[in-house]
């Protein structure tokens, strides 16, 4: 029997660890109806734009499946994403490579979660934003939540829609400059990619804030 009570629990706990709709319930019950989940993906990467996602989910038609997009495989990702943009409002937007350079990598994620939230039309009334931060641009109610991947299905949703896109681009760019693996590591500083900085040097997508490529530039 306690063999069984231990598997119940083990099963119990891993339900727990699924993100819910409890922060929206909440949100629709002080009256706030269009609640949009925000997250960014892209912060440590050494090349590429910061990506940010909006989603708006309908609570009678809530997609399956939607998780921390880093718990989920890249097929499961993408069947995923499909049954978001298929039952949700979504939003995309980006800050790029000078942007983040020039303001920050903080702060031009911040700014892309804002361009995320203001492609929404209707503009949502409430958002639900991952981290432990609410961007000064945004001028709606908000909260932050930390991991809220993990806790908040329209955040989950947020992020595995950024994911995607991030990842495609990053694909797209890896055939135009070869070498660095990014269509593996997504511009992430993977063995092979500090590698090919150092054999193939800096791109114009490199961010030259980040100290591995600042160091290649300027290292004598």
């Amino acid at each position: 029997m306690a063999g069984l009570e231990t598997q119940r629990k083990t099963r119990s706990d891993q339900r727990m660890e699924y993100p819910d709709y409890s922060l929206e319930a909440a949100a629709r019950a002080r009256g706030q109806m269009r609640i949009a989940g925000v997250d960014e993906v892209g912060r440590g990467p050494l090349a590429g734009p910061v990506t940010a996602a909006a989603v708006i989910l309908d609570p009678d038609n809530i997609p399956e499946g939607l998780n921390d997009s880093k718990k989920l495989s890249a097929k499961r990702r993408e069947a995923v994403e499909a049954s978001i943009f298929a039952q949700a409002e979504v939003s995309i937007a980006h800050a790029s490579v000078e942007e983040i350079d020039s303001l920050n990598i903080l702060r031009a994620s911040h700014l892309a979660m804002e361009r995320a939230v203001a492609a929404l039309d209707p503009a949502p009334d409430y958002l639900l934003i991952d981290g432990n931060l609410i961007p000064k641009g945004l001028l709606q109610a908000s909260e932050f939540v930390i991991k809220g991947d993990a806790k908040s299905v329209s955040i989950a949703a947020a992020s595995i829609v950024a994911k995607q896109a991030r990842d495609r681009i990053m694909v797209d760019l890896a055939q135009q400059f070869p070498g660095y693996g990014w269509e593996k590591n997504a511009g992430y500083p993977s063995k092979q990619h500090r590698e090919a900085l150092v054999c193939l040097g800096v791109t114009p997508h490199h961010r030259r804030s980040f100290k591995p490529v600042h160091n290649i530039l300027y290292q004598g």
